[in-house]
């Protein structure tokens, strides 16, 4: 790793039948072996599932049941896949999503895998720690940023945009090794990202639902926020009492 406008990087992002890694496949595939300069090569691929598209996922990615039928199985283009990332680091919105249907592909088929452990870089934590983006999403951020639209929401198209979002989110960092140690560490989130208390701070979030919160499968970047404002919550309980010598009677 070096300076990071000088290092080459792939960036990757995968369509699915939907979210379940039990019961899911990826339908397509897109990866751009790129640097802050220029793009190098690109791979891009349907894959056929084994299995049909459900509608709803269908009206995200308008991939159907027609457009994968004869198209490679995952097995057969698995070490492919491998091979162009090399010893690239990976770049991704939410890649370790990505990363863990390859996974978990790889596992079904039996294949060797070491993706799990492949170094990389997530755009959308990149985000958070940018913090002036009211939404972290790929398109939202596009907008922010002011990149051109590349039109439906298929991996190609996402990949082009992620590469021009990660150039933007990565100029406050010299070197590359610099913005990987950032992200080894958690950040601190503005807003809920999700759930009935989606967009409040943090303080506006009623303690009975922080304190369930915390104990749900979240990224450590959510888990973290959770934490500090409980930590708040109670360190003001405690001062309160102290001052307070009624407090107890």
């Amino acid at each position: 790793m070096g300076l990071i406008n000088k290092d080459i990087f792939v960036c990757l992002d995968c369509e699915t039948t939907g979210l379940d890694l039990e019961k899911d496949r990826i339908i397509e595939i897109a990866i751009v072996r790129f640097d802050f300069d220029q793009t190098f090569e690109s791979f891009e691929t349907l894959i056929d599932p084994l299995m049909p598209i459900p509608e709803v996922s269908i009206a995200i990615h308008h991939i159907n049941d027609h457009m994968v039928k004869g198209k490679p199985k995952i097995s057969e283009i698995f070490s492919q896949i491998v091979a162009f990332i090399g010893r690239s680091i990976i770049v991704g919105h939410g890649i370790t999503n990505d990363l863990a249907f390859l996974c978990a592909a790889a596992k079904q088929y039996n294949i060797p895998c070491k993706l799990a452990s492949h170094p990389y870089l997530d755009t959308l934590r990149m985000a958070r720690l940018y913090g002036e983006s009211p939404i972290n999403s790929l398109e939202k951020l596009r907008q922010h940023f002011n990149i051109a639209d590349e039109g439906a929401h298929r991996a190609m198209n996402d990949v082009i945009v992620n590469i021009e979002v990660f150039k933007y989110l990565a100029k406050q960092f010299k070197t590359t090794e610099q913005l990987v140690n950032r992200l080894k560490s958690p950040i601190q989130l503005r807003t809920m990202p999700l759930g009935k208390h989606k967009g409040r701070t943090f303080a506006e979030i009623p303690v009975e639902y922080l304190r369930w919160a915390v104990n749900q499968n979240f990224d450590q970047d959510l888990l973290f926020s959770l934490k500090t404002e409980l930590k708040k919550r109670n360190k003001g309980a405690n001062f309160g009492q102290a001052a307070n010598p009624f407090a107890n009677l």
